[in-house]
């Protein structure tokens, strides 16, 4: 098998999704560095070329055109000038509002919707049941091939105007206030415990299962900054999702 066609029987099983950039295996996300591997190849081995869409002209390399979709797929695009990149994996009953953009290698599971002006960054992991809020942006981790991609757990309600950066594990259920950001460098401060949220065993950002976050802010406590009063940004758990904020976040099913 020639590197070409390795990479195209790869993109297939990413668009099928029976090949995955990460899966959980014993309660644990773990990446398949292969897979990105084997994307980050189809860059190398492309060329550019000019992909006419209508009226509109794209450039970019051979080897990632816009997915095609048909009825078969089951999931609805609705029109507006959204685009997903080959190599990425709607399952059936995902919604995704335009203009939205889902790039190589993103996993969206079923009944999951992506609202309008909403990214899905390049082999983000977003679970089942996921609200996907407008103007949200779910960062991308292409490179390194072994980082973790950005994950949003099954049941996740992300707000607008987020941001979910750099390998941010979400929790499942959890509730991402809107105007939210994560990254990498993140302190997450949990109120219902009086505590920061440690980080995983690998080092990275976790919003807990069913936690309610919103923005917040945290006080400078050293030098002149603290001495004029400056606080920095800070995202705080202010509660466990609870019967009430379950109504508030619930997805009408009559839309799907």
């Amino acid at each position: 098998m020639t590197e070409l066609e390795k990479f195209n029987e790869t993109i297939e099983g990413l668009e099928k999704g029976t090949i995955r950039v990460a899966e959980k295996v014993d309660g644990k996300w773990v990446v398949n560095k292969w897979v990105k591997e084997t994307i980050l190849s189809g860059f190398r081995l492309g060329k550019i070329v000019d992909m006419r869409e209508g009226q509109f002209s794209f450039m970019d390399k051979d080897t990632f055109p816009v997915r095609q979709f048909s009825l078969e797929d089951k999931i609805r695009i609705v029109p507006g000038g959204s685009s997903v990149r080959r190599g990425a994996y709607l399952a059936p009953s995902v919604i995704v509002m335009p203009p939205a953009y889902i790039n190589v290698g993103a996993y969206v599971d079923e009944g999951s919707m992506v609202d309008s002006h909403a990214t899905i960054g390049s082999c983000a992991q977003v679970g089942k049941h996921v609200h996907i809020s407008a103007a949200t942006q779910i960062g991308g981790v292409l490179e390194p091939a072994g980082a973790l991609p950005t994950i949003i757990g099954d049941g996740a309600f992300v707000g607008g105007n987020c941001g979910i950066y750099e390998g941010t594990i979400v929790g499942d259920g959890a509730v991402i206030a809107s105007g939210v950001i994560i990254t990498a460098a993140t302190a997450i401060y949990d109120a219902t415990k009086g505590e920061f949220v440690p980080r995983n065993e690998d080092g990275r950002v976790v919003v807990p299962e069913n936690a309610v976050v919103v923005s917040g802010s945290k006080p400078v406590t050293k030098g002149a900054a603290a001495e004029a009063g400056v606080h920095l940004y800070c995202p705080v758990i202010v509660k466990y999702r609870d019967a009430k904020t379950a109504g508030s976040v619930q997805m009408e099913d009559l839309l799907r």
